[in-house]
């Protein structure tokens, strides 16, 4: 139940404000503790602002969506739907400059995969890259517990795919001023495509979002919901219940139509200075990173050799 979920104890927020706060937040404690003696004008051309990471994080949704698309074999729905559930949580706490998205965004994917019972051994999910794959697979399964940490393991993610689905069938069998709610399914699911690059997941309910894209198919036909959510969904709710659902739609309506795209020119020159910003600890082309893992291999082996140890002793 969505209502008892981790979802919506812990990643709902009030709205975009509250979120811009949290994303600040994260953009300056990740400065506060590498700024040293620099000005406040250095710092603001040697760092991301947070608008800046906003954008690159838009940016790198969009390519994760691109991957998904292109993905063999294809993906359900559901998977690109909590792929980039843990992509935009992760990033409500993190910044952009301690942990690269274009890492974290595979390891959002493979995650989800596993999640969503849709699993694609490594060795066949790196396939559906160029470049070295030997690389990208030993990037994602470094990250793959970082992600699942930071995300604090609320790893079940309600998407609005499976509510639009049983919106139509309730309208259908309870509602019969409209004859065919058929006609608005490509438009509504249009809306629920875009939903997925705005933060409405993160302020929205499931349930509205999939109300709100048949709310806006059936506009888009000439037709209105709003009696449907009056007269059945809330027939025995208060007027002010009914009412305040109408808003929180308008809400989500609002917030996804105004969700735009980034310039490609854009997107470049804000990677171009995360390039000389971000965490080389946490960046595996790094020497400080090689050598992290080379030093957590031989934590790891000598545990394992303390614990034969022992046995032989035992």
């Amino acid at each position: 139940m969505f209502s008892i979920s981790t979802q919506a104890k812990y990643w709902l927020f009030t709205g975009e404000t509250e979120l811009a706060t949290c994303r600040a937040e994260a953009n300056r404690s990740y400065i506060s503790s590498r700024r040293a003696h620099l000005t406040d004008n250095e710092v603001a051309s040697c760092f991301l602002t947070p608008m800046e990471e906003k954008l690159l994080s838009r940016q790198y949704e969009v390519v994760l969506r691109k991957f998904c698309s292109e993905f063999q074999p294809p993906m359900p729905k559901c998977v690109i739907g909590t792929s980039l559930a843990y992509f935009k949580r992760f990033y409500v706490h993190n910044s952009n400059m301690d942990y690269h998205p274009k890492d974290i965004m595979l390891t959002c994917v493979y995650l989800a995969c596993k999640v969503e019972e849709f699993y694609v051994p490594i060795g066949q999910f790196v396939k559906n890259l160029r470049g070295d794959r030997e690389k990208f697979a030993d990037a994602i399964l470094s990250f793959e517990l970082t992600l699942m940490s930071k995300l604090n393991y609320h790893l079940t993610v309600h998407n609005p795919f499976r509510p639009m689905e049983g919106f139509i069938i309730d309208i259908k069998t309870r509602y019969k001023n409209i004859q065919n709610i058929e006609i608005v399914r490509r438009t509504a699911e249009e809306f629920m495509e875009r939903s997925l690059q705005s933060d409405a997941c993160l302020i929205f309910s499931p349930a509205q979002i999939a109300l709100a894209a048949l709310s806006f198919g059936a506009t888009k036909e000439g037709l209105s919901l709003d009696r449907y959510i009056k007269e059945i969904l809330f027939k025995t709710a208060t007027e002010k219940e009914a009412e305040d659902t109408l808003y929180q739609l308008r809400r989500v309506k609002f917030i996804v139509k105004n969700t735009e795209s980034v310039p490609r020119e854009q997107a470049q020159a804000i990677q171009k200075k995360l390039d000389q910003c971000r965490n080389q600890e946490n960046n595996p082309d790094s020497d400080v990173y090689k050598q992290r893992m080379l030093e957590k291999l031989d934590e790891e082996e000598d545990v394992r050799h303390r614990k034969r140890a022992k046995l032989v002793a035992d």
